[in-house]
């Protein structure tokens, strides 16, 4: 397994299972991974994966420049870059929770730049390592990956806001061009019995050697719900809403020019043409709307909690501070001024009641980046706290809501501790082990039966 983007290790500890804990040797295993933040000095996130799992395989550099150096071949820029590990000749399953910035609900339309972002750009690094390195010219052989697991925000399916779901449709070209079929899910986690409401879009990609002959909305309807990995690790409902098939403005089996795709994609009705569920086999795209089933007990926000008596006092929110969190959770509107094109307006800003304090007989609502520190926000989660009191949540209370073990984030690997800022931030950043898991051993088993992933 390769794993991009690895951050404090969520698709790992998902797919190996805690080191030193395990039962039986893990049905996957890393031999690459690459966490690289550019918006900080210290590689904290970096630093923990590597307390976790140890320095073997692992980078903390420029993911660009290390294939640049690793896959194709470039003289290293740096000292640092010379000592990224070579990449495995041949991999199993490439993953990663690609960073998500310029698609989130977290920024506003005009400041999610979807693909063409920042971050977003990096989805172009992935299709590199889709490509694939032929070993001619000095370069090392890279067979692309069999598997592909991918992990984003559900807004990626919409973006950018200007043409909805182009980026999504370019990535699925981008698939389609490298010969994979794709299945994509929705999944709150929730949903299967997660203490967090979680959404976030899990995308499986098998590189094929041939496409079936035939394939309809009826096979498509019977792979989402039935027969495809996915379908099978997180059950849904027998029947699909809204199918419909989607057609993209070139004929994406045939050899494609993604530039074009992407200056010719529009939807009419200025939606995204991409349910929360779909499937695409042989470049062609069918797609509708499943229900999740799920027979697990439901944990909620109260499970997650620890005894009163074990809360430091710095997570302890002050009477006059729970004034300033109760109004910054109630709903309200704001008149608001906008300027453009050198004009004036004014139009009304309105949010909705939020809960305070937040429930403990329900799942918590999803964690943010910005969890961590003591300054009131509309967004942290505020729990009750003895009689009457108020409280944020603790770091392991964060990593439990996620499925990590409390603590996993609380040092690096040189044994110094972690911010408890920087561990809320990791948590905001990071998914939901469990679902990983469960796709993890779904997906092993196929690749033990050598069953394709679309199961026809």
């Amino acid at each position: 397994m390769v794993e991009l983007f690895a951050g404090v290790g969520g698709f790992r500890l998902g797919l190996e299972g805690v080191p030193g804990r395990r039962r039986r040797e893990p049905d996957w295993q890393v031999a690459w991974s690459n966490q690289w933040e550019p918006s900080t000095r210290r590689q904290d996130a970096s630093s923990c994966y590597v307390r976790r799992f140890g320095a073997a395989g692992h980078s903390s550099v420029d993911i660009t420049a290390a294939l640049d150096h690793r896959l194709d071949g470039h003289e290293p820029t740096s000292p640092e870059v010379a000592r990224v590990p070579p990449l495995p000749a041949v991999t199993d399953l490439l993953v990663g929770g690609f960073p998500c910035q310029d698609y989130s609900v977290a920024k506003s339309r005009s400041r999610a730049s979807g693909i063409a972002g920042g971050k977003g750009v990096l989805w172009w690094q992935i299709e590199r390592l889709l490509r694939g390195s032929d070993g001619l010219a000095g370069r090392p052989r890279v067979d692309p990956p069999k598997y592909v697991l991918l992990e984003n925000v559900d807004r990626l399916l919409k973006s950018p806001a200007s043409r909805r779901g182009h980026d999504f449709a370019v990535m699925l070209a981008t698939f389609a061009l490298h010969d994979y079929d794709v299945q994509w899910r929705v999944v709150d986690a929730s949903a299967y019995g997660n203490p967090q409401r979680r959404k976030r879009v899990f995308i499986l990609a098998e590189r094929r050697a041939d496409s079936p002959a035939h394939f309809d909305e009826a096979t498509a309807g019977h792979i989402l719900t039935k027969t495809g990995t996915l379908a099978r690790s997180l059950r849904v409902e027998g029947t699909v809403d809204s199918i419909r098939t989607v057609r993209l403005p070139v004929d994406v089996r045939a050899p494609l020019d993604l530039v074009r795709i992407s200056e010719r994609f529009h939807t009419e009705d200025g939606r995204s043409p991409f349910a929360d569920s779909g499937v695409m086999i042989g470049g062609s795209i069918v797609t509708g709307r499943t229900f999740p089933k799920s027979r697990r007990r439901q944990r909620v926000l109260g499970d997650v909690l620890i005894a009163d008596d074990r809360v430091p006092d710095e997570f302890l929110i002050s009477d006059d501070d729970a004034k300033i969190w109760k109004s910054l959770k109630a709903g309200k509107t704001v008149r608001r001024v906008s300027h453009r094109d050198g004009r004036a307006f004014s139009y009304d800003y309105s949010e909705g009641n939020m809960s305070f304090p937040d429930k403990n007989d329900r799942p918590s609502r999803t964690i943010l980046t910005g969890e961590g520190g003591r300054t009131p926000s509309r967004f942290k989660h505020v729990v009750a706290f003895g009689g009457g009191g108020y409280r944020r949540l603790t770091p392991g209370e964060l990593e439990r809501l996620q499925g990590f073990p409390p603590g996993w984030t609380a040092k690096r690997a040189d044994g110094s501790l972690i911010p408890d800022t920087r561990r809320a931030f990791f948590m905001g950043n990071a998914l939901v082990v469990d679902i990983v898991r469960r796709i993890g051993r779904t997906l092993a088993e196929d690749r033990r039966n050598d069953r394709a992933t679309h199961g026809l």
